[in-house]
């Protein structure tokens, strides 16, 4: 059962609550409120139903943000180096990235990494064994994008985005769009008093959010991860944060039963849907990208999540709690994700 509660963008409510757990849904209404963001996209209104495959959660979220594009194109997935590689993209100007620009001296690197040519579960196989469905549902795997239909060339899809410099699969799973889901865990800063604390120069309260350092690029992160064939993304945000902020697959089964209720306290929390869309990351190529679904889940009274010693699991260096700030660097496109966050929750950036 899905509970929502109306008011003022009750509409907009709604079709993000059925977003998130797959129910399907029309676009019907307007009124919603626009964000700046230098490198995300709109939300798209033409989406593919997804199958329900589990229960819904209690989802209600009270605002939405729409993502403008940028003039710039994707600029981390065309980065020189492609990352746990000596790999080196072909260079792609500005004024090239767009498939429509003819480019006939194209001639991109074809790379995939050995762990995804090893086939684990979570890999597509190459293309020329197997006969993928792009832009549906195939099978319990997703093939659709938030950006709308994408093109698929001699038997591959083509990033929307534009050229990287990199054919093939590189790092990632899954040919075409690569599903995950960002947990946006935040509390406010409090003194000895628990009174929230202001930033000396924005005079706005300081957000903290759980932060992790990945292992492979060593760079501070949201902590996220894929969504699974047929798992609904409210699942995978819960399913993540646990995983990699709070080690709970390391743990006992009554720490496990204590992490389960705190945890499920939280997610069952009205959660501020911060983007959902393509994401600039430097893992892309020409043939697969990466989307994400970012939902903030906010602990208001430090009482939940809050109270939990953090411990990392699975792909996390490290975690802990980082003060908000437009100086703190952090992975592919979490930065913009949590300006909006800041925006939303009227606290320092």
């Amino acid at each position: 059962m899905v509970y929502f509660r109306l008011g003022r963008n009750w509409i907009d409510r709604i079709h993000l609550a059925l977003t998130l757990v797959g129910l399907p849904y029309s676009i019907c209404g307007s009124g919603v409120r626009p964000a700046i963001c230098s490198s995300s996209h709109p939300f798209r209104t033409s989406q593919t139903v997804r199958p329900i495959t589990s229960s819904c959660c209690n989802l209600c979220i009270p605002s939405v943000w729409t993502m403008h594009s940028s003039a710039a194109p994707h600029a981390k997935s065309r980065c020189p180096q492609y990352p746990g590689s000596d790999i080196k993209r072909f260079p792609v100007p500005d004024d090239k990235v767009d498939w429509s620009q003819n480019w006939p001296e194209y001639d991109p690197v074809s790379y995939t990494a050995p762990s995804v040519l090893k086939m684990p579960a979570w890999a597509d196989p190459d293309t020329d064994s197997f006969s993928p469905q792009f832009n549906t549902v195939d099978g319990a795997v997703d093939r659709t994008s938030f950006e709308g239909s994408y093109k698929v060339e001699k038997g591959k899809p083509l990033n929307p985005r534009g050229r990287t410099g990199l054919t093939g699969q590189g790092l990632l799973g899954r040919w075409g769009p690569n599903h995950a889901a960002d947990p946006i865990v935040t509390r406010w800063k409090v003194d000895a008093k628990g009174a929230k604390i202001h930033h000396s120069d924005s005079k706005q309260p300081v957000l903290q959010f759980v932060s992790i350092k990945r292992k492979d690029c060593g760079e501070w992160a949201i902590p996220g991860g894929m969504v699974d064939p047929g798992e609904q993304v409210s699942l995978t945000l819960q399913r993540e944060f646990s995983e990699e902020a709070l080690n709970s697959l390391s743990a006992t089964p009554s720490e496990r039963a204590e992490l389960y209720e705190r945890i499920t306290q939280l997610f069952k929390s009205p959660g501020f849907l911060v983007y959902k869309g393509y994401v600039d990351d430097p893992r892309n190529t020409d043939n697969a990208w990466m989307e994400t679904v970012a939902v903030n889940f906010h602990d208001e009274s430090g009482n939940s999540v809050s109270e939990l010693p953090l411990q990392a699991g699975d792909d996390a260096g490290q975690v802990q709690w980082v003060d908000v700030d437009s100086a703190f660097p952090l992975y592919a496109s979490h930065s913009h994700f949590l300006e909006l966050v800041s925006k939303e929750r009227k606290a320092h950036w």
